[in-house]
């Protein structure tokens, strides 16, 4: 009897020991399972870590320092899409690759967000300032840069949230407090700008570089001027608008050109020359560099200081 009650007892030892432990690391995995999310743009990237946080991984398609309108997705970022929870790009015109891409992968589990949902885009000729370019064939085109207005930047973080929500309801409030946090930020940083651009002595924008700025342009009242007749960096100025740039600078008094990050300014370099002008830098936020990225930039960082040379620039009490 001994003998056959030790291997029962130690059977009933063993089960009682195992099948807690079991369950408590199968609590501890779902606890710790983060939703994967995967953006095409620094400021997708950014809105999804600040509303998201330790509750997700996030993930950036763009390889710190490429230029965003050049990207084309190679077969590991089709994967990390492929694998991803949540896939936020910003529009078809930002991202024209998606809609080809989508089809050739499974999207079952995957949730698409395009982040201009709710947003009017506009199209060229909607554009504050640049009537030399109002009636071109790009006019036809939407403008595709919808976060470099702030109010739209806002509707963007709330659509990232909700989609959030959707996929892990526990993390409502979490996500909801984050959001709300954030959009203050933005809030204050769009006062900021009302504020200060709106006692300049100079109102033109001249920017020797993709025209990119026409959502900023229009929100604060300010005349923007691009070298560029498109969305895209990838079209060189033509002779005949350097010229037109060249006498609009003469005609309003601009002491500086501004130039885009990521591109080699030779054409800010060539009007500055002509023209005696200074330069500065405006920030896109499409993408950043790998200095830029390890330091802990930030939207609202780049926004600061894109601030900081627009008052400098246009010559702002």
């Amino acid at each position: 009897m001994k003998k056959a009650f030790l291997p029962i007892l130690t059977i009933t030892i063993l089960t009682f020991l195992f099948f807690p432990a079991c369950g408590k690391n199968e609590n501890i995995t779902v606890k710790e399972k983060k939703i994967k999310v995967v953006t095409t743009i620094f400021p997708l990237y950014d809105f999804a870590r600040q509303i998201g946080r330790e509750r997700i991984e996030v993930n950036l398609l763009l390889p710190p320092g490429v230029e965003a309108h050049a990207f084309e997705p190679r077969p590991a970022d089709i994967k990390r899409i492929q694998d991803a929870d949540i896939f936020l790009f910003t529009n078809k015109f930002m991202e024209p690759w998606v809609a080809g891409l989508l089809k050739g992968i499974d999207t079952r589990s995957l949730t698409v967000i395009d982040t201009s949902q709710g947003i009017i885009l506009l199209q060229r000729s909607d554009n504050h300032g640049d009537e030399e370019h109002a009636h071109t064939h790009e006019s036809a085109t939407a403008d595709p840069h919808i976060w470099l207005d702030l109010s739209n930047a806002m509707k963007m973080v709330d659509t990232i949230a909700s989609q959030l929500i959707a996929k892990d309801p526990q993390g409502k409030e979490f996500y909801l407090k984050n959001a709300d946090e954030y959009k203050k930020r933005l809030e204050e940083l769009d006062k900021k700008y009302k504020n200060t651009l709106a006692h300049c002595k100079n109102r033109v924008i001249v920017h020797a570089g993709h025209f990119a700025f026409g959502y900023l342009a229009k929100r604060y009242g300010i005349t923007y001027m691009s070298a560029y007749k498109g969305f895209s960096p990838d079209a060189e100025p033509t002779p005949k608008r350097l010229v037109e740039i060249t006498k609009i600078v003469r005609r309003y008094g601009v002491k500086y050109i501004y130039y885009e990050e990521l591109v080699t300014p030779k054409m800010a370099n060539v009007i500055a020359k002509e023209t005696g002008c200074g330069l500065l830098m405006l920030h896109g936020a499409h993408n950043v560099t790998r200095e830029e990225m390890e330091s802990g930039v930030t939207f609202v960082s780049l926004m600061e200081k894109n601030l900081e040379n627009l008052k400098a620039g246009l010559q702002c009490l």
